[in-house]
Parts: C-alpha cells; sequence; structure tokens
C-alpha cells in the first residue's frame, strides 16, 4: 500500500489541478475574516479590504473578507464525489470597530453560503480550547451590563455532498471494514463537543507566525477517520503547516494541499522529513487505547464477545473485526513538494 501527498503553493480560488468528483473529504481551516492577524491577507486578495476597515465599516468589511472565500467554497462543490463530506474549522469573531464592540459570525456566513451553493449542512462540533487564562469575561465584571463572555470554542461545520456514499463491490466493502474504529471511538468521537487544547505556533520565525493559526494533529486525524477511508483522497485549500497532510499520510490516506504562502514550505517540508515513528504514534495511540479499553472493562456489562482478526484482542462489535490500522515504514520526496508514503501491511 502507498499513499501520495501533494503540495501546490498557490491560491484555492482555482482548483485546477484536481479532478472533477475526485475528493473524498476537505478538512480545511480558512483564515478568519475580522481576525487582525489575517487583515492584511484578505487586503492582498481584495484591497477594498483595507479601505473599508480604515474607514470603520465592519459589516461591509466582513462580508468582502467572506467573498474572498467563496470561489473556494465554489471549487470544492466541483471537485468533491457524490457523498463526500467537507470538514471546516472556523471560529467566530469579536473586535471593536469605529467603536463599537460586537461578534461576527463567521460560521453562520460559511454555513449560509455552502447551503447556497448546494451542500447539505449537517451537526456541527464545537472545539471547545481550553485555556489558562484566568478571566472568563471582558469589560468590568461584577458590575452589571459591563461585561461580555470571552469566546473559548470554535466549530468544526460539516457538509456532505449529495446523498450518503455507496460501497458497492467487494473490495470497497472491504476496506470499509478495515477502516473502522472501535466501538469507544466512536462513542467519544461522534460528539458535538470536541474539549482539547490548541498548539502553540512554533513556526521558527515572526513573519510565518503571524500568518499560522494550525490546529493540533489530532484534530484533522479524526476528522479523516471519522469520514473517510484508506486510500480516499483529502484536500486541505489552506494547508498552512501541513496538518492535514501529516495526518492523512498517517492515517493511510492520499492528499492534497493548497497553501498560498510560499514561506510556509520549509515547515511542511519538515514534517514529511520526521521518522516514521512520528507518523505511527497516532495510530499505535489507538492501539493502546483500545488495549487500556478491554483491560479496564467492568465484569457487570454486556461481554466483549467478537475478537478482531489482525490483533487478537476483544472488541465490542462484529464491524470491528475486520479493523487493521496502518502504519508508515517510508517517507519519500518523488518530485517537488511530492511525497510517497510506503505502509506495514
Amino acid at each position: 500500500m502507498q499513499t501520495e501527498h501533494k503540495i501546490i503553493f498557490k491560491n484555492a480560488a482555482q482548483l485546477n489541478e484536481i479532478e472533477t468528483g475526485s475528493v473524498n473529504l476537505v478538512v480545511t481551516s480558512p483564515p478568519y475574516p475580522m481576525i487582525e492577524m489575517w487583515d492584511s491577507l484578505f487586503a492582498d486578495l481584495n484591497p477594498e479590504v483595507a479601505a473599508l476597515l480604515k474607514r470603520g465599516d465592519g459589516c461591509g468589511s466582513f462580508e468582502l473578507m467572506h467573498e474572498t472565500l467563496d470561489p473556494v467554497w465554489r471549487e470544492l462543490y466541483r471537485v468533491m464525489r457524490a457523498g463526500a463530506f467537507a470538514c471546516l474549522n472556523i471560529g467566530d469573531a469579536t473586535r471593536t470597530v469605529n467603536g463599537r464592540f460586537q461578534l461576527f459570525a463567521n460560521h453562520a456566513r460559511v454555513q449560509n453560503k455552502m447551503f447556497a451553493l448546494g451542500f447539505d449542512v449537517l451537526p456541527a462540533i464545537l472545539w471547545r480550547k481550553q485555556t489558562n487564562a484566568p478571566n472568563k469575561f471582558m469589560g468590568s465584571g461584577m458590575l452589571p451590563a459591563g461585561a461580555y463572555v470571552t469566546l473559548e470554542h470554535e466549530y468544526i461545520l460539516i457538509f456532505r455532498k449529495g446523498t450518503k456514499r455507496l460501497f458497492s463491490t467487494a473490495e470497497e466493502k472491504s476496506i470499509r471494514r478495515q477502516s473502522a474504529l472501535f466501538w469507544e471511538e466512536r462513542n467519544s468521537w461522534y460528539t458535538d463537543v470536541w474539549d482539547f487544547k490548541g498548539i502553540k505556533q512554533l513556526t521558527g520565525n515572526g513573519e510565518t507566525r503571524s500568518r499560522s493559526a494550525a490546529f493540533p494533529v489530532v484534530l484533522p486525524f479524526r476528522l479523516i477517520n471519522m469520514f473517510s477511508v484508506y486510500g480516499d483522497l483529502v484536500l486541505d485549500p489552506f494547508l498552512g503547516t501541513g496538518t492535514t497532510a501529516l495526518a492523512a499520510a498517517a492515517g493511510g490516506r492520499n492528499s492534497i494541499g493548497y497553501e498560498i504562502d510560499p514561506l510556509f514550505e520549509g515547515l511542511i517540508r519538515a514534517k514529511f522529513n520526521q521518522p516514521a515513528d512520528e507518523f505511527n504514534r497516532l495510530n499505535i495511540r489507538r492501539l493502546q487505547d483500545h488495549r487500556s479499553f478491554v483491560q479496564n472493562y467492568q465484569p457487570g456489562k454486556a461481554p466483549l464477545k467478537y475478537m478482531n482478526d489482525h490483533y487478537g484482542f476483544p472488541v465490542k462489535t462484529l464491524q470491528e473485526t475486520a479493523l487493521k490500522l496502518v502504519l508508515v515504514n517510508s517517507v519519500t520526496e518523488v518530485a517537488a513538494n511530492i511525497y510517497r508514503c510506503g505502509y506495514h501491511l
């Protein structure tokens, strides 16, 4: 088994390199409109953004920023297969513009656009990003009508193109069974609140740090395992530091990533130049967690009456018996910014 991971440095408004109807899953996090760290990027794409911000037109700036993202969402609809999922991590923004503090609901604007394009809008996940900050509010605090709650969550918006995906052939059904989740993973991953920390932006230079908002690798890794199978093609049109591509490689999926900022090339290259053990720690942890689940399973509950075919340990359901996790044994750069991964079978 091999997978390929292609990195393209250009604006993702036109995904010309991708065949229509070829993508099985999108996992991405775009720049967030009305978050100040992204102002210059949006202004580069549309100079009128800077003019509206200077005039104090917050609503107009918000809409223009989203209009620079809309072509990407249209392209996603083109390149995705019928039944494919798109998972978009985005946060709302709070900002004072022209002396008025307010929330700019990025998640709602994206949901409305995706619905208009023809996507089915599915229940979203709230990612609660733990923080050590002592204050959970902004403003005066104890005096009524003088404070606002602090946002401590972002959204993982989930969309599907068309009806449910069909697995028709014997080979497709076999790959789906091998790509299964553990019962206890299903129970904890398919919930509408995820509670884990973000990551520090250790990019090594101030210019890239100011443009980076990377999510932890566990986030795309979960989504990839929840909404795709081995060998599928995963797209990230806002690749950033390459976290989605790394998660796809670790999960035995192919990937294509677009990134507008070439300053991230070194960071992405560093991810793919890591030892194979770094790719495998996520799946090894899955096996360790399941063995711990089996060891701590309460005797009074319904017995674990099935055995996994590959590992010989008990599992809760028949659907887990063919589950087999992939482990990377080689990573090769076969051409500029194209990486190929080989796996233990």
